[in-house]
């Protein structure tokens, strides 16, 4: 999974990529500090891995990873070019998912490239560019599509109606994600690698000392949520300078820290739990003596396609999966336990995997 942070400059989505990957990128107080785009890879925190690694005495234990991309400063006009424009939109139009870093507090010592905290204005900058860059990007594909229609291609012309709507949707300042198609439909538009069809989270970043107060009392953050909600965004509210301050603290007190703030769990966890959500992403897991290792598959996934996710020799001579929930192998503290209780099943090549699902598969080359 591949979550790609967009922002203006100076909103705080550098020194957000260094807390959640502790990559130590450049972060500075001027616009296109970002030039090449900052790749970080961070485990995916579960607790489970570390209660099956005990349980099986395990020699390795292997989460399942995130990769964060730190996409360059976008302005007005970088669908045209401006700034680093055509760089940022080639590479976000590669990750799976977006994070738009949105400035939700005020700071004299910070310059903002508009002179200006406004929150729904820099979400609009950015969109804008996004919805242009896509109506580039669709104009050209029409072409062929409106050939095939020509030519008596009746799935061309089905294909050319849905590239039709999407551009009065998009002329109109809709994003291609809120479009409603069928199912089938929407296979074929992702086929057309739409930046405004991908999931997005919007992370307001608020000052620390906003972080106590109640969330609908901030006005920068209302907005937001109230321009999300139309858009079926998702909104996650964090205070970068609080997510690297964490970083370099000793784990013991970082949890003493939150809750001092009155949080839960890290900017990093919560994202991931919506970037997961988004993309519909849940994990299963295998354990044993040499390795506890969680993966990531779409929820859905049939046993045969999770076996692919470890090799595919695993998916092609698929037999049978051996099943037991996380929750049944803890409570009885072995599978051999869970056996006696009925707990562990076979299942095959049409049973659907489900978070948590710790598996042994069986298969044949």
């Amino acid at each position: 999974m591949e979550l790609g942070l967009v922002g203006l400059p100076n909103v705080g989505k550098r020194t957000l990529f260094n807390a959640l990957t502790n990559a130590g990128a450049e972060s500075a107080n001027y616009p296109f500090c970002t030039i090449e785009p900052n790749i970080g890879i961070v485990d995916v925190p579960d607790e489970r891995l570390n209660v099956l690694g005990k349980m099986y005495n395990t020699q390795k234990i292997t989460p399942a990873s995130l990769k964060f991309v730190d996409i360059a400063g976008l302005v007005k006009g970088a669908s045209k070019g401006e700034g680093l424009g055509n760089q940022f939109l080639a590479s976000i139009r590669e990750c799976d998912a977006i994070v738009q870093v949105v400035r939700c507090f005020d700071d004299e010592n910070i310059i903002h490239v508009d002179g200006k905290v406004d929150p729904i204005r820099d979400i609009e900058v950015i969109n804008t560019e996004l919805l242009l860059s896509d109506l580039e990007s669709l104009t050209k594909q029409r072409v062929r599509f409106e050939k095939s229609a020509r030519a008596g291609d009746k799935e061309g012309a089905s294909q050319l109606k849905i590239v039709d709507t999407i551009i009065e949707a998009l002329n109109n300042g809709k994003l291609a994600k809120t479009i409603q198609f069928s199912d089938d439909d929407k296979k074929f538009v992702k086929s057309l690698f739409l930046i405004t069809d991908k999931p997005v989270i919007y992370a307001c970043n608020i000052a620390e000392a906003d972080l106590k107060k109640d969330e609908d009392s901030l006005e920068y953050v209302r907005l937001v949520k109230e321009y999300a909600k139309k858009e079926g965004s998702e909104v996650l509210v964090i205070s970068a300078k609080v997510e690297q301050e964490l970083t370099e603290l000793d784990p013991a007190d970082r949890q003493l820290f939150l809750e001092d703030l009155g949080l839960k769990t890290s900017g990093l966890n919560r994202i991931i739990k919506l970037g997961y959500k988004l993309l519909g992403q849940i994990s299963y897991l295998t354990a044993g003596e040499k390795e506890v290792r969680a993966w990531t598959i779409l929820d859905g996934t049939k046993a045969p396609g999770a076996a692919g996710k470890i090799h595919s020799d695993f998916e092609k001579g698929f037999i049978k999966a051996e099943v037991v929930s996380y929750d049944d192998l803890v409570k009885y503290g072995s599978v051999a336990n869970a056996k006696d209780a009925g707990k562990v099943r076979m299942e095959g090549k049409d049973y659907v995997v489900k978070d948590g699902d710790v598996i042994v598969f069986r298969f044949n080359v």
